[in-house]
């Protein structure tokens, strides 16, 4: 089964809830990849002999990995971490994310600077290019597993919005223009 996304309500209800618009709005793997969203569907049950994963983290230089269990019972502080993650913010590199079990969001800013909610399973890895608004939240489920990837050491430095002066987020913007032949609005 493909990456499941859609472009979210505003709703202020739970933020593990789906938020799917009515009707729903779905939104293809294509529009993602132009705004920067890379995905790849892997075998979970064999990351650590994946010929695949492997190839991805050769061509992209990802030479750090780490596991991350995420659930209220293994993680300090749950309710604190979750909130931060759930912080509008953007990175200075590229955030890659594989989900190895459970399930959670991460939420995305298109080019209209609109909510897209992308549901992570087991077997999804994404990567997010350095400057893209988003977010992460779990669903309703409490619980995932994701290997975090990175070149060289682990940085995971969040710079909240707004940050529409920030040398990344220009970057970012610039190639959006670039791909979509027009002017991107700064929010």
């Amino acid at each position: 089964m493909a990456l499941e996304a859609w472009f979210m309500d505003d709703s202020n209800e739970d933020q593990r809830l789906p938020h799917h618009l009515n009707p729903k709005e779905l939104v293809s793997l294509d529009y993602l990849a132009e705004l920067g969203v890379l995905y790849w569907k892997l075998n979970p049950e064999n990351y650590e002999n994946d010929p695949e994963l492997s190839k991805i983290r050769e061509e992209r230089g990802y030479d750090y990995m780490d596991l991350l269990d995420l659930c209220p019972e293994k993680v300090s502080n749950y309710e604190e971490k979750l909130k931060n993650f759930f912080t509008e913010h953007i990175h200075k590199d590229e955030e890659i994310r594989y989900c190895l079990a459970g399930s959670g969001y991460f939420d995305v800013r298109d080019k209209d600077d609109r909510w897209i909610r992308i549901w992570m399973q087991p077997g999804d890895l994404i990567i997010l290019p350095a400057g893209i608004y988003h977010r992460f939240t779990l669903d309703t489920s409490n619980y995932i597993k994701l290997m975090r990837l990175f070149v060289g050491e682990p940085v995971w430095t969040p710079y909240n919005r707004p940050q529409e002066e920030h040398p990344v987020r220009q970057k970012y913007i610039n190639g959006l223009t670039h791909k979509f032949g027009e002017t991107i609005k700064a929010h």
